[in-house]
C-alpha cells in the first residue's frame, strides 16, 4: 500500500514537472517568435519601431508611437508574403510588386513623421504627401504602359486599389475608404481566379496574399486611426520659425493633390477665379479706362456714321502667349498582328475584315487593342481573349478554355463556334454575343455596360435575349435581395 502511494506521488510530481516544462517551453516559443519577427523586419530593411515614451510627448524625436510597430509587423507579414508570391509569378507582376513595396515604404516614412509632429496645415499636406503620390502614380503608369501584358488583370488589381494608401488624408472614416479600394481590386482579382483557378494555383495564392494586405490595413486603421491619422499633438510643428522648430524637409514647390483626392477640375478652377474677380466689390472698376464725352457714340452721332468699326487696341492685338494652342495631330499607330511569346497582339487595325489567328494553341492568349471596323477570326483552342478599347469589331473563335473579356469598347459582336466558360463585359456600349449549342452553359458577367444582347440558337436562326441593365434591390429582413427590374429584359 505504501509503495502504491509512493508511486502515485512520484507520478503527480512528474506531471507537475511536465506541466511546468510545457509552460516554460510555450513562453520560450513566444519569445522566439517575437525575435524572429524582429529579425525578419531587419532582413526587409524595415527599422523596428521603438516604444512611445514620455520623451516623445515632450517633443523628443527619439521614440515613436505604438502604431509604427504595428505597421512594421504588417510590412513584415502580409506585404512580404505578397512580394514572395509576386516573385514566383515573375514577369510584370514582380516589377509591379517592387513599386508597390516602395509605395508602402513611402507611407511608412509619412507615418513616422506624423507620430513625431503636429498636424500640418492643409496647404502643407500636398508637399508632405508628394513622395507617396509619386509612387502611386508610378504604379498606375506601369499598368497603362503594359495593357498588352499577359497578366494585365494582376496589374489592374494593384493599380485600381493603390489609392487606398491615401487613407492618411481621409477623415473621419479612413477605414471604409480602404474597403472601397479593396472592392475595386476584387473586380480584377475575380478575373484572375476565373482564368487560373483550374489552371495554375500559384495565381490563386497571389490573389489571397494581395487582398489580405487591404484587409489587414483596415484592421490596422480601426485599431490605431479610427477617425483619421493620429498626429502627435505635443510634437514639433511641421513649419513655423516662431516655435523654434525646424521644417521636416526643405520647402518644395506645392505639387498637385493626390489623384483620388482631387476635387476641383480645371473648369472649376477657372470658375473660382471668375467669382473671385466678381467679388471684388467697389474695386472691380479700378482697371477701367475713363471715356471722354467726345468719344461716346451715343453723344456723337458722327462717330456712328463712320465707315468701318472703330479699332480697339484689345481687338487688334495678336493672341496672347497664354492662348490655348491646339495639339498637333497624333500620328497613326502601326498595325500589329503577331505572336509575342505566348501572347497574340492584335493592335491598331483599321477597316481590316480578314484578320486571322490560325495557329492558336492552348497556352496562348490573345489581346486585341484599339481595333476599329475590323473582323478577327481565331482558329483552334486558345487560353483567353481580351478585347480592349475597340469599336465596331467582330470576333469569331472556336474554343476558349478560360475567359473572353470585352473592356471599354463599343459595338462589338462575338460569335462562339465551340465552347467558352465565361464572357465578361465591362464598360462597354453595344455588345452582341452569339452562342453555339455547346456554349449555352456559358456565364455572362457584366458591369457598367449597356445595350447587351445574348443570341441563342433557334433552329437555323438566333433568338435575341437582352441582358438587364436595371435592377431592383430590397431588404428581406436579413439580407439584400437584387433582381432584374420587370420593365427591362
Amino acid at each position: 500500500m505504501a509503495d502504491k502511494n509512493e508511486r502515485k506521488c512520484r507520478t503527480e510530481d512528474k506531471v507537475k514537472i511536465e506541466i511546468s516544462t510545457m509552460a516554460d517551453l510555450e513562453d520560450l516559443v513566444g519569445r522566439l517568435e517575437k525575435s524572429v519577427e524582429r529579425l525578419e523586419l531587419v532582413s526587409l530593411k524595415v527599422p523596428v519601431a521603438l516604444n512611445w515614451g514620455t520623451d516623445a510627448m515632450n517633443g523628443d524625436n527619439g521614440d515613436v508611437a505604438p502604431y509604427m510597430e504595428a505597421f512594421d509587423v504588417m510590412l513584415m507579414k502580409v506585404v512580404a508574403d505578397y512580394m514572395k508570391h509576386s516573385k514566383i509569378l515573375g514577369e510584370d507582376v514582380e516589377k509591379h510588386a517592387e513599386m508597390f513595396k516602395a509605395a508602402f515604404e513611402a507611407q511608412r516614412d509619412f507615418l513616422l513623421m506624423a507620430c513625431k509632429r503636429q498636424q500640418p496645415l492643409e496647404s502643407e499636406m500636398s508637399t508632405l504627401l508628394k513622395p507617396m503620390s509619386d509612387r502611386m502614380q508610378e504604379i498606375q503608369n506601369f499598368r497603362e504602359k503594359n495593357r498588352g501584358s499577359r497578366l494585365f488583370n494582376h496589374l489592374s488589381a494593384v493599380s485600381e486599389s493603390i489609392a487606398a494608401l491615401g487613407w492618411v488624408a481621409v477623415t473621419p472614416k479612413p477605414g471604409p475608404f480602404v474597403k472601397e479600394m479593396n472592392d475595386a481590386a476584387t473586380f480584377y482579382t475575380n478575373r484572375v481566379l476565373k482564368e487560373f483557378k483550374d489552371v495554375d494555383r500559384k495565381h490563386v495564392e497571389w490573389v489571397k496574399s494581395f487582398l489580405s494586405i487591404w484587409t489587414e490595413l483596415q484592421v490596422y486603421i480601426k485599431e490605431h486611426h479610427t477617425t483619421g491619422l493620429s498626429w502627435n499633438k505635443a510634437g514639433l510643428a511641421i513649419s513655423g520659425s516662431s516655435s523654434g522648430a525646424c521644417p521636416l524637409a526643405p520647402p518644395l514647390p506645392p505639387p498637385g493633390p493626390l489623384p483620388f483626392l482631387s476635387s476641383e477640375t480645371p473648369k472649376d478652377e477657372a470658375r473660382s477665379k471668375l467669382f473671385a474677380q466678381l467679388n471684388q466689390g467697389e474695386g472691380i472698376t479700378k482697371g477701367l479706362r475713363h471715356v471722354a464725352d467726345d468719344q461716346k457714340t451715343h453723344k456723337n452721332p458722327n462717330l456712328r456714321s463712320q465707315s468701318g468699326p472703330v479699332n480697339s487696341p484689345a481687338k487688334t492685338c495678336l493672341a496672347s502667349p497664354t492662348s490655348p494652342v491646339s495639339p498637333p495631330p497624333q500620328q497613326p499607330k502601326t498595325p500589329v498582328l503577331e505572336l509575342e511569346g505566348k501572347k497574340w497582339r492584335v493592335e491598331y487595325q483599321e477597316n481590316e475584315k480578314n484578320l486571322v489567328i490560325s495557329e492558336a494553341e492552348l497556352k496562348h492568349v490573345a489581346y486585341v487593342y484599339k481595333c476599329n471596323n475590323s473582323m478577327l477570326k481565331v482558329q483552334g483552342k486558345i487560353n483567353s481573349i481580351t478585347i480592349d478599347s475597340c469599336k465596331k469589331l467582330g470576333l469569331v473563335f472556336e474554343n476558349v478554355v478560360g475567359i473572353v473579356e470585352i473592356i471599354n469598347s463599343r459595338n462589338v459582336e462575338v460569335q462562339v463556334m465551340g465552347k467558352v466558360p465565361t464572357v465578361s463585359i465591362n464598360k462597354t456600349e453595344g455588345c452582341h454575343i452569339y452562342l453555339s449549342v455547346e456554349s449555352l452553359g456559358c456565364e455572362i458577367i457584366s458591369a457598367k455596360s449597356s445595350e447587351m444582347n445574348i443570341l441563342i440558337p433557334h433552329g437555323e436562326d438566333y433568338k435575341e435575349h437582352p441582358v438587364p441593365e436595371q435592377f431592383k434591390t430590397t431588404w428581406d429582413g436579413t439580407k439584400l435581395c437584387t433582381e432584374a427590374a420587370e420593365n427591362v429584359g
